[in-house]
């Protein structure tokens, strides 16, 4: 299953009557300047806070279709992806930005990867606490099943977004390598966070464990 920031408009008419207006405050993601503007990036990100925050007040739980495209920006891993080639100089021209503001597979998969694992690993704390439906409470809703046949479910999509990934550096694309690894870097940083926990709410034993040594213990030469 394929999901698209850029596939928000096309989603307004599959909205129930009572929250197509939900739509008003969806971005538009056609307009050149937003895409090479941080503010309006960030503009943009904020109004899909918004619509998320109707849906937890409105008690509403969207459809896969249509929560994933503002999930997907809500995440921030496209803004972060974009704002991560800020100083390289490795090859990274405009032309690069371009293709990032695209939304080429590598980014929509990390992307992906982001946000299921984040919302498979802390969903339950998040109702508890009061938070907008996850994926896992939307696909239970939408497709009648349990929490663990819908785990077992976007898990599938996890791997898949992981193979498009890795197809991505085994072809020639509009981006320099580095462009690539640095994609790879923030999906595997996720990885580390949200495998079987949620380490960057409540930082576990793993988290500690890696930071520790990537950052404090010494290399023996």
């Amino acid at each position: 299953m394929s999901y698209q920031v850029s596939a928000v408009p096309s989603q307004v008419g599959n909205m129930s009557k009572e929250n197509r207006h939900l739509a008003n405050f969806a971005p538009n993601f056609w307009g050149d300047i937003f895409l090479y503007s941080p503010s309006e990036m960030m503009k943009q990100q904020s109004q899909v806070f918004f619509i998320e925050a109707k849906w937890f007040h409105g008690n509403y739980i969207p459809t896969m279709e249509e929560y994933m495209p503002i999930a997907l920006l809500s995440c921030g891993y496209l803004q972060l992806a974009i704002a991560s080639f800020v100083g390289m100089e490795d090859g990274i021209t405009k032309e690069t930005f371009n293709w990032a503001v695209n939304e080429p597979k590598i980014i929509r998969s990390s992307n992906i990867i982001c946000r299921l694992m984040s919302d498979i690993a802390g969903h339950k704390v998040e109702q508890e606490r009061g938070h907008v439906s996850s994926a896992v409470e939307c696909y239970m809703k939408q497709y009648g099943v349990s929490m663990q046949e819908a785990y077992d479910e976007l898990n599938k999509q996890i791997n898949e977004a992981w193979k498009d990934i890795n197809e991505e550096f085994l072809k020639p694309t509009a981006a320099p390598t580095s462009a690539l690894i640095r994609i790879l870097n923030l999906a595997k940083v996720i990885d580390l966070l949200y495998k079987g926990e949620d380490a960057y709410t409540q930082v576990g034993d793993s988290a500690k464990t890696s930071i520790t040594a990537l950052l404090i213990d010494s290399i023996p030469i």
